[in-house]
């Protein structure tokens, strides 16, 4: 491996599904999995192409009852190349001997690359070499590159290329009793002798895919007029290129190819944009180029320098480069959101969850331009998601735990335990935490960007019926005076229900409650940042009235939060009177536990019975809020935080805690960055490595984890530099100085480019001119200096990186507190 580079130099038929997730190549609105051009999709190779928007909804009949379920559709295979000599079968990894192999990935272009010498039945030995791309310059572009040298033969052969409409979804094993047939077909289609084109159709949702391409070989620079034949169907079609060759003499095979879909901006219809469109591309190495330069533009701003940690550097990049992959300036101009297992896989369905909480942070920062449009998403689902609180029985605006492509909720009703192979009930739409998360997200934003005229304009009229959902959600308890939400889930997900109860969700749940007694408080402050114009029409457009402010002043002050006798956070009401697990027997009689709530109900037993969590919710409090937000959150609702509350909390739910998300490491990660550095450490190492070693055995290969690839990143500004923003001032409070020595990355603040860096015991903030809005002001602890185009400024740090300390700086005074970014 090097700085931008991952590298596999043998053939793994075991693990060639996660090398196919990991070394993806995408441009934000398309991306295609790293399967080799020549395989077709059976039980060790899946081609999966997917694109933002393409959902489509199926009904499968389980036991009778008719389940339906939308999907992020797998596109036709624009893949397809394949290797024929002297007429015999096409070269698989399976039919030759593998002389020499390497599966190599360009991480700075996200280019997916092999290299192959094999000696073939008839001891032929060839060596052919592939590099393939998705366009980050032309959203509608890719192509592949082959270079074929016959090492000690001459003869004829047979490159296939075609386009495949016959796929399906069919990758993740729990989903394969249901309907993976999403594709109708519509036509195939020529353009010329060299391009040949493909139209589909959703099968209910009626969104038209097209897919163009131009194929062409090469001798010495020179395109060779080879033999081509015809072959297609309703649903499939493939040109074949016969042609001579000669020992020891190289020819370049190109497949350029477009993709387009009936969502798409100023065409006239798919077919003919998809066309139109390949017959003007370039040639690869020019189309490369293109790719290439805007790529670098990306890493101008996303790069994260580490040097004297180079595999924390390598896997940094790596997320970097994954999630510009699914998160690009192509996918602003599209009605995105973010799934959370990216473009490159089938689990979770495509659909979109609260990841975006981690994502978004390191976008904010960087390319809030991309934040804003994804934000979009659910401004623009705002409309159903009234719908669905009316009729729950609520006002305001109640959106889904998993939204697709409507914003409905796509949460399914049963799910598949592998397990136990048993079908159970799914409570997990109770997972309304997802309205505060998106809440908390356009107020984050905000707070980068100083966005006023999204707030004005999207993200105020968003808040606010999210805070009137709450409003309506919660109850006022006379006997305790305190305000009340039941029938909930947090993020933990092990809990559904109380135990022997046949009604989903929970009374209380700490998270839950404390992050509504936030935006009760927060929400009066949107209205207050409007201007008096908007703020009086946007009250009156929503009918808010004087009585519904007041009571959001109440819930910000009563919202009831259960405690354990001894001062712990509860994680829901009820939460004490649970069993304890016997952790040593389970880590005993299982290599990995993780998913222990699969584990107890194969075994018959009951996770809603015992005290344990997949991520302990109560734990993701720390995670959002400094500790003196919280201290003034809690203190608002009357509750003590006294100065061990952080470390108790935690301790005790780490202990119960089976990390069955990897999101969990994240969030440990990050509270545990004051307390206890070498242990916030360890686990940000283990979230870095946690998909590229598929440390859950087997979920990577459906799919790349978006929240823990950008939470990692976000770990390292928000916790380990300390960035946070707080009266209009970007702070920076860093620990765990002996890592991040030689840290070098790039920051946006309110328009204005930053470029911080670490050395020794020195933190330098320069303000680049070049994109400068106007002044930023830069803090740490107490002394505050204010950057004009060029300027920059150095901090003192102290070489401290024990537990927080309120003179951790050698320039504060005071310990750290306001909104943490």
């Amino acid at each position: 491996m090097s700085d931008f580079a991952i590298a596999y130099d043998n053939y793994d038929p075991g693990n060639e599904g996660l090398r196919e997730s990991l070394t993806s190549t995408g441009n934000g609105y398309f991306c295609t999995r790293g399967t080799a051009e020549w395989e077709d999709a059976d039980g060790v190779h899946y081609p999966g192409t997917y694109a933002h928007g393409g959902f489509n909804r199926e009904t499968t009949i389980l036991g009778g009852r008719p389940v339906l379920n939308e999907d992020l559709v797998n596109l036709p295979n624009w893949l397809v190349l394949k290797l024929r000599i002297e007429g015999e079968d096409a070269i698989r990894l399976e039919n030759v001997e593998l002389i020499s192999y390497e599966h190599s990935y360009d991480i700075r272009l996200a280019m997916v690359q092999r290299v192959m010498r094999f000696r073939d039945r008839a001891d032929r030995e060839t060596t052919l070499r592939s590099r393939r791309f998705v366009s980050m310059a032309h959203s509608h572009q890719a192509g592949i590159e082959w270079t074929l040298t016959p090492e000690n033969w001459s003869g004829r052969v047979e490159v296939i290329s075609g386009l495949d409409g016959r796929v399906t979804n069919q990758m993740v094993a729990r989903y394969l009793e249901l309907e993976g047939r999403h594709l109708d077909p519509v036509s195939p289609r020529t353009f010329g002798p060299e391009t040949i084109a493909i139209k589909v159709q959703t099968r209910q949702s009626n969104i038209y895919v097209a897919e163009a391409a131009r194929t062409r070989v090469f001798r010495d620079g020179a395109p060779v007029q080879a033999e081509r034949s015809l072959h297609q169907m309703v649903d499939y079609i493939q040109q074949v290129i016969a042609l001579d060759v000669t020992q020891g003499e190289s020819v370049r095979v190109e497949k350029m190819v477009s993709l387009f879909t009936s969502h798409d901006n100023a065409i006239t219809e798919t077919l003919a944009a998809a066309g139109r469109h390949v017959l003007r591309y370039p040639d690869f190495a020019e189309a490369l180029e293109e790719h290439a330069s805007a790529w670098t533009e990306l890493w101008e701003v996303c790069d994260v320098e580490l040097p004297h940690e180079p595999r924390v550097q390598l896997l940094l990049r790596f997320h970097v480069g994954h999630v510009l992959q699914v998160c690009s300036r192509h996918t602003a101009r599209h009605d995105a959101g973010v799934p959370a297992r990216g473009l490159n896989g089938e689990a979770y369905r495509g659909h979109v969850f609260w990841d975006e909480l981690f994502v978004y942070p390191f976008l904010n920062f960087r390319l809030p331009d991309i934040t804003r449009g994804l934000l979009l998403y659910r401004y623009r689902r705002l409309t159903e998601a009234r719908a669905a609180a009316r009729e729950a029985g609520f006002r305001g605006a109640m959106f889904p735990w998993q939204s697709g492509s409507d914003g409905t909720e796509e949460t399914q009703v049963v799910h598949l335990n592998p397990l136990s192979g048993q079908w159970d009930p799914d409570h997990s739409h109770n997972q309304r935490h997802v309205n505060a998360a998106i809440f908390y997200n356009v107020w984050k934003y905000y707070q980068a960007t100083d966005d006023r005229e999204f707030l004005r304009d999207y993200g105020a009229e968003l808040m606010l019926e999210i805070a009137r959902f709450w409003a309506s959600a919660a109850h006022y308890n006379p006997e305790r005076d305190r305000y009340e939400i039941h029938g909930v889930m947090g993020p933990d997900e092990f809990h559904e229900r109380y135990p022997g109860s046949d009604e989903g969700g929970l009374r209380n749940n700490a998270y839950t409650n404390v992050m509504v007694a936030w935006i009760a408080d927060t929400a009066p402050r949107v209205l207050r940042l409007l201007p008096v114009s908007r703020r009086e029409a946007l009250r009156a457009r929503l009918g808010l009235t004087d009585d519904e402010l007041r009571t959001w002043d109440e819930m910000s002050r009563k919202m009831y939060v259960p405690f354990h006798p001894d001062g712990i956070i509860s994680q829901f009401e009820g939460y004490l009177d649970l069993e304890e697990l016997d952790w040593e027997r389970y880590r005993a009689q299982h290599t990995n536990i993780q998913r222990l709530d699969r584990i107890l109900k194969a075994e018959g037993e009951d996770p809603d019975r015992f005290k344990l969590a997949k991520q302990a919710d109560t734990v993701m409090l720390f995670f959002l809020f400094s500790d003196e937000e919280l201290r003034t959150l809690l203190g608002r609702l009357g509750y003590a935080h006294d100065p061990e509350l952080t470390r108790r909390t935690i301790d005790y739910y780490d202990r119960r805690t089976s990390h069955g998300s990897t999101l969990s490491l994240v969030t440990h990660a990050g509270v545990l960055a004051d307390i206890d550095p070498k242990s916030s450490w360890d686990r940000f190492i283990v979230a870095l490595e946690s998909d590229i070693g598929d440390v859950q055995g087997g979920t990577t290969k459906e799919g790349i984890h978006m929240g823990v690839m950008s939470g990692t990143l976000d770990l390292l500004q928000r916790y380990y530099v300390g960035s946070d923003v707080r009266e209009g001032v970007l702070y920076f409070e860093p620990t765990l100085l002996d890592r991040l020595d030689g840290l070098v990355f790039s920051m946006q603040f309110r328009g204005t480019p930053l470029r911080v860096s670490i050395a020794g015991d020195q933190l330098t903030v320069l303000a680049l001119p070049e994109g400068f809005r106007g002044p930023v002001r830069i803090g740490v602890g107490s002394e505050v200096r204010e950057l004009g185009a060029g300027d920059s400024t150095v901090f003192r740090l102290s070489h401290e990186t024990g537990p927080a300390d309120p003179n951790h700086l050698s320039n504060a005074e005071g310990s750290h507190h306001g909104d943490r970014l």
